[in-house]
């Protein structure tokens, strides 16, 4: 029965290590997972598990763009570490939003949209805007085509659309990039900030989850603590080759083949729960 609730952790590492980068909602599919493969662990650890998760992820753009978001590399010259302090402090910007709607409205969305009613309905809603937003845009020139070009005032705007993917379907990566591009920022500017932006969003979220758990005083088994790290380090190294993959697929091609997948999963999911319904 360890073995086998080791391979699930490994599935769901997978699953967390391709849909956190994509913009088609980690959280979501995390969620349709679990519909088919339950881990052998409690309900407030699992609910602990589906946002911790997210540290492998995170720990992949840092080694990644590990020179970018360095202020202290020595190779940089003084105008380099200038630019660099001032995008972690677009970051910092970026964050307040989704970090105060989420401090106030954590249990609330807990408690009332995480189902896959929710899920189904925001990955129609947002395939759909995808596809929209990318045609209404196709001929349009980006006003900003490097990260460090964006300014103070887009990085708000953008951690405002991030407070979107607080609803589980939407997708982080999606809400964010899609506002980047909806606000003149370049296919690939938009994805690099969104990983940024990823950074402590995620990690206070992960922090978030993890303090309340404890605070409750509960303490993991050795077999949830291994789910957890097994689950960590193959979302890491998924990520890894999933953020290389989808930099270089930004630079040529558009974000509808993303908006239609959303659809498709989204009509599919509507299809499962009317199907499970009826036949109860």
């Amino acid at each position: 029965m360890f073995i086998i609730e080791i391979l699930k952790a490994i599935l769901f590492g997978i699953v967390e290590g391709i849909t956190e980068w994509l913009p088609i909602s980690s959280t979501g599919h995390l969620i349709l997972l679990d519909e088919f493969v339950k881990l052998d662990v409690s309900p407030e650890f699992y609910e602990m598990f589906q946002v911790v998760i997210q540290l492998g992820a995170i720990l992949a753009v840092l080694v990644l763009f590990f020179n970018k978001l360095n202020p202290f590399c020595p190779k940089k010259g003084e105008i380099e570490k200038k630019q660099t302090w001032e995008l972690w402090l677009k970051v910092v910007v970026a964050v307040l939003p989704s970090a105060v709607l989420g401090l106030l409205l954590d249990d609330w969305m807990d408690a009332h949209l995480y189902n896959y009613i929710v899920v189904a309905l925001t990955l129609i809603l947002y395939g759909v805007a995808f596809i929209i937003v990318e045609r209404q845009n196709k001929d349009l020139e980006p006003r900003v085509s490097k990260v460090h070009d964006i300014d103070y005032r887009t990085a708000l705007l953008i951690g405002a659309f991030q407070c979107l993917s607080l609803i589980p379907g939407t997708s982080r990566s999606g809400s964010t990039i899609l506002g980047g591009i909806l606000l003149g920022v370049s296919r690939p500017a938009a994805a690099e900030f969104s990983f940024f932006l990823a950074i402590p969003t995620m990690l206070g979220a992960s922090a978030l989850k993890l303090v309340k758990y404890l605070f409750e005083g509960l303490v993991p088994t050795m077999t949830e603590i291994t789910v957890l790290i097994v689950g960590c380090v193959v979302s890491f190294l998924v990520s890894m080759l999933v953020i290389k993959a989808l930099m270089e697929y930004v630079r040529k091609r558009s974000f509808s083949a993303f908006g239609v997948y959303r659809i498709v999963l989204g009509v599919l999911v509507i299809g499962y729960y009317l199907m499970t319904t009826f036949m109860m």
